[in-house]
C-alpha cells in the first residue's frame, strides 16, 4: 500500500456516500453503524463489500462511510463505487483489477420523470376508439 489513508465519493441513483480508508484493523462502519445492521440485507452488504473481496484487502482496512439520500439498493451500490475509488487512491496497483471488474464505472442510470397526460413515465391511460 503506498499510502495510509484515503477519502472517496460514491453515488448511485440519488444516494451519495463518503467513503475513509485507511490501513488497520478491518473495522467497517456505515453511519455508526455494523454494515448487516445498517443495510438489513446480507445480499446489499456483499454487494457494498464486493471491491475488497476482488482485491483481497478484507480485514486489512478500517472503513467509515456516510451516506444519505436514496433506498438501501441504492446506498449499497454509493459505498461500493465509493470504497472501489478509495481503494484504487490507497494503492493504484489495484486500479486494473477494480476496472476489469466494472467497480470504478459509476452506473448513470436514474428514475425517469413522470410526463404530463400519463399515469407514469412511460405507461399511457387505456385508450378508446369510440
Amino acid at each position: 500500500m503506498s499510502t495510509t489513508a484515503s477519502e472517496a465519493t460514491g453515488r448511485r441513483k440519488t444516494s451519495v456516500c463518503r467513503a475513509r480508508i485507511k490501513v488497520g484493523s478491518g473495522s467497517f462502519s456505515i453511519n455508526g453503524s455494523e454494515p448487516l445492521q445498517y443495510l438489513k440485507r446480507q445480499v446489499l452488504v456483499d454487494l457494498s463489500q464486493r471491491p475488497m473481496e476482488v482485491t483481497e484487502t478484507m480485514g486489512k482496512l478500517d472503513i467509515i462511510c456516510s451516506v444519505n439520500g436514496g433506498g438501501l439498493a441504492g446506498q449499497a451500490g454509493a459505498i461500493s463505487l465509493a470504497l472501489a475509488r478509495g481503494l484504487s487512491l490507497i494503492d493504484p496497483d489495484l486500479r486494473p483489477k477494480l476496472r476489469s471488474g466494472g467497480f470504478l464505472t459509476r452506473d448513470a442510470r436514474e428514475v425517469e420523470r413522470k410526463k404530463y397526460g400519463q399515469p407514469k413515465a412511460r405507461k399511457k391511460f387505456q385508450f378508446s376508439k369510440r
